[in-house]
């Protein structure tokens, strides 16, 4: 067993092994790779392990973070709900655990973030304040319409009423799909990402992404949501609605939209995304039927300390969201993209 850095040779094998790998995500393709370098210009560190035959048994990605201000540190996968290692045995977890301990040391990182599903490398300390909200789906629509309670279908059919329809597509909604993603974010006190991200993301899954967007019986994209397919499962990593719309209801149509397409292309589960237990998001999730998987977040720390706190509820931000909230779109647009690179 040796663990190497990838090269530009190995991406069809590494690919190979995520495809048949039960514990892979999407999130491990080398596709991400890609993407994250042309889209932000970030390093990226791909440690995989293969025996003595050169078969892969195990990969672990990693993309290196570096800013003044919010410091220099290796995540396995920053921006998405998951990553981390994904390996055959507990032996060949412990030996790309050690690879990147290795690359953090060689960087200065101060510590690793490993995005899991399961609680696989237990002598490591692990947030699991977040789980994942996922719900079955079953074959055909019609089954799941039947499945949701009066008060649920009523929700979804107050949109409609008022006119709004929903429109599935491609690169020909991202501009859609980017108006209401920009406006939700600033209105959170978020950096945005940049619409080349996106683009990205369509070109690297032709087959795999999608994009729904809801719409005013005037034309105005009101809602949208992005869609990306893994195996047998559907996730929308991101979505948006404006809240000048709240009183129709527009998400309610858009997630309607995104499990109709779930049920009609055979995907068996269908990924809401992270969520808190017990906050709004948690809640409007679970009104839909989706049951929380919990998720571990292991962190390697390289002087020992707290489990570093990068996210909107650390007291440390909350000036910096309060006065983001309130600044012009176009200037959260233009200065937003350089920002968020860094944040995990």
């Amino acid at each position: 067993m040796t663990v190497k850095l990838y090269c530009d040779g190995d991406g069809e094998r590494w690919n190979r092994y995520v495809l048949k790998t039960s514990g892979s995500t999407c999130y491990h393709l080398t596709n991400w790779k890609e993407i994250i370098e042309k889209s932000f210009d970030q390093r990226t560190y791909y440690l995989f392990s293969e025996t003595n035959t050169g078969e892969v048994n195990g990969i672990l990605p990693l993309v290196n973070l570096k800013s003044a201000f919010f410091g220099n540190f290796l995540v396995s996968m920053p921006y998405f709900n998951y990553g981390g290692i994904c390996a055959d045995s507990d032996e060949v977890k412990d030996a790309l655990l050690e690879g990147a301990i290795e690359v953090a040391r060689k960087c200065k990182a101060s510590h690793i973030e490993l995005r899991h599903t399961s609680n696989c490398t237990t002598h490591l300390p692990a947030k699991t304040a977040k789980v994942a909200m996922r719900l079955s789906l079953p074959d055909n629509q019609e089954e799941l319409w039947h499945s949701f309670p009066s008060k649920l279908r009523s929700q979804v059919q107050r949109p409609i009423k008022a006119g709004m329809f929903a429109r599935l597509g491609r690169e020909e909604e991202l501009d859609s799909f980017y108006s209401v993603f920009s406006v939700n974010m600033r209105d959170l006190g978020t950096p945005v990402y940049s619409k080349v991200f996106f683009k990205n993301i369509l070109r690297e899954f032709p087959k795999e992404s999608r994009i729904i967007t809801v719409y005013t019986k005037e034309g105005l994209p009101v809602a949208s949501g992005f869609l990306v397919g893994f195996k047998k499962s559907l996730e929308i990593p991101w979505a948006s609605s404006l809240r000048s719309h709240n009183r129709y209801s527009p998400n309610m149509l858009l997630y309607w939209n995104a499990l109709q397409f779930g049920c009609d292309h055979h995907y068996g589960m269908f990924d809401f995304g992270r969520s808190t237990p017990g906050e709004g998001t948690y809640r409007f999730k679970e009104q839909w039927g989706a049951r929380p998987v919990q998720l571990y977040w292991h962190y390697w720390l390289r002087e020992g300390g707290p489990i570093p706190e990068l996210n909107p509820h650390n007291p440390k931000f909350k000036l910096a969201l309060y006065v983001w909230q309130r600044l012009p779109l176009s200037f959260t647009n233009l200065i937003g993209p350089s920002i968020v690179k860094n944040l995990p």
